[in-house]
């Protein structure tokens, strides 16, 4: 393991795709705070076929994960998730659209699922923003209006 200064971080668990999930996940967060760190590959010993990748430490958008290639036993579900801080609708349409994408899902209220399983929250700063108003009744008009979305939408948010 490499050294770190991020003492904890995020193990995923893929069965055999964990470099084509890393690939992935880099080119959805392209940028110098993205970037492969280690690469471990099984040895001869097994029981993984030599040279290919039992695990990947790597960085993405400036936060620590290790991915496994550990097997067909566990599934991602949605008691975990990445929740994507998203600038403005722009970031929310481009993320919520590659994730999407080959066999990924939309679900409600700005999550989705990718095409390893993995759930991801794509929401727009504004969200926070609004749902932080003093204005009580604005902020649960907000709240209801995102209860209706599937991909979150800034402008209808605002006209709520």
């Amino acid at each position: 393991m490499p050294a770190t200064a991020q003492k904890i971080r995020p193990c995923l668990w893929f069965d055999g795709n964990a470099e084509e999930a890393v690939d992935f996940y880099m080119s959805l967060f392209p940028g110098s705070d993205s970037e492969i760190l280690e690469v471990q590959r099984w040895g001869k010993e097994g029981p993984g076929v030599p040279g290919s990748v039992l695990t990947m430490e790597f960085r993405l958008a400036g936060t620590e994960y290790q991915a496994l290639n550990g097997g067909p036993e566990f599934k991602f579900n949605e008691a975990v998730s990445f929740s994507v801080d998203c600038a403005d609708q722009a970031e929310v349409d481009r993320l919520w659209e590659r994730i999407t994408a080959d066999g990924g899902e939309g679900g409600p209220c700005g999550w989705c699922k990718d095409k390893f399983g993995l759930s991801w929250q794509i929401v727009p700063r504004r969200l926070v923003e609004l749902l932080a108003d003093p204005d009580e009744e604005r902020s649960a008009r907000v709240l209801a209006a995102m209860m209706k979305m599937g991909k979150l939408d800034v402008a209808a948010l605002e006209s709520a």
